[in-house]
């Protein structure tokens, strides 16, 4: 019985000391951070950041850990929202030269689903407007949708409507990529904002702590202590809102 308190003490020591996701599963934790969404963190980060040697092994490790080719390529695709269509495309493409590789060595890597066909008669604003919503927790407003109108046309019909209508993804898996690329070009304000929508998606507190020390490991120090810190105001502000 001695023997078994020490190892039960000993493997909770290993848990706290090195906070990987193995060890996080192993423990049966339910806010760890699946395999799919801790390999979107660097996809997303390397993206933003232009560092394509870092983002080819990102991607392959993304397919190795069991995303598909098309959930990738959703994470690339939605990345020139947040990041423009230079970084998108350089990651495309850098994404191509990684399948190509990948298929002269005999490894064929799943297609995985597309998007599912939205109604002929949808209604994108409409979609959009509900999606946002559901993504922010309450109706958007503010000053800059005063001030430039079509910013808000666009965040509603082609962001909210046109690309999370895409259903390859979850909202939880885009504003994981969302976040990671925030915190990576930098964009201080909008990652602060994203953040408070992972959580209103369904993320919880440790889930983006454990997106915070991935960040932090794998894509900078500079962009995991970033992270951490707007989480900690994020948490606070909302803490005070209660």
């Amino acid at each position: 019985m001695a023997y078994k308190k020490c190892m039960a003490a000993l493997a909770l020591c290993c848990a706290a000391m090195f906070g990987g996701t193995k060890m996080a599963h192993a423990e049966g934790l339910e806010h760890a951070l699946s395999l799919k969404q801790q390999s979107i963190i660097p996809i997303a980060a390397f993206t933003a950041k232009g560092d394509v040697a870092n983002l080819k092994e990102a991607l392959a490790q993304g397919l190795e850990n069991g995303m598909t080719v098309n959930e990738i390529k959703e994470v690339l695709v939605q990345m020139y929202a947040y990041t423009g269509f230079p970084r998108s495309l350089t990651g495309l493409n850098t994404f191509i030269e990684v399948l190509d590789e990948r298929e002269k060595r005999g490894i064929k890597d799943e297609i995985g689903k597309d998007a599912t066909p939205l109604p002929a008669d949808a209604d994108i604003r409409k979609l959009g407007a509900a999606n946002q919503t559901a993504v922010i927790g309450r109706p958007a407003s503010g000053r800059v949708y005063e001030f430039a109108p079509v910013i808000d046309t666009f965040l509603k019909e082609h962001l909210f409507g046109d690309i999370f209508a895409r259903d390859i993804l979850t909202f939880q898996e885009r504003e994981l990529a969302t976040v990671s690329a925030l915190a990576s070009l930098p964009a201080e304000a909008q990652l602060r904002s994203h953040l408070s929508c992972c959580l209103t998606v369904g993320l919880t507190e440790p889930q983006l702590r454990e997106f915070a020390s991935i960040l932090g490991t794998k894509v900078g120090k500079a962009e995991g202590e970033r992270a951490g810190r707007l989480l900690d105001a994020v948490l606070q502000d909302r803490g005070a809102s209660k």
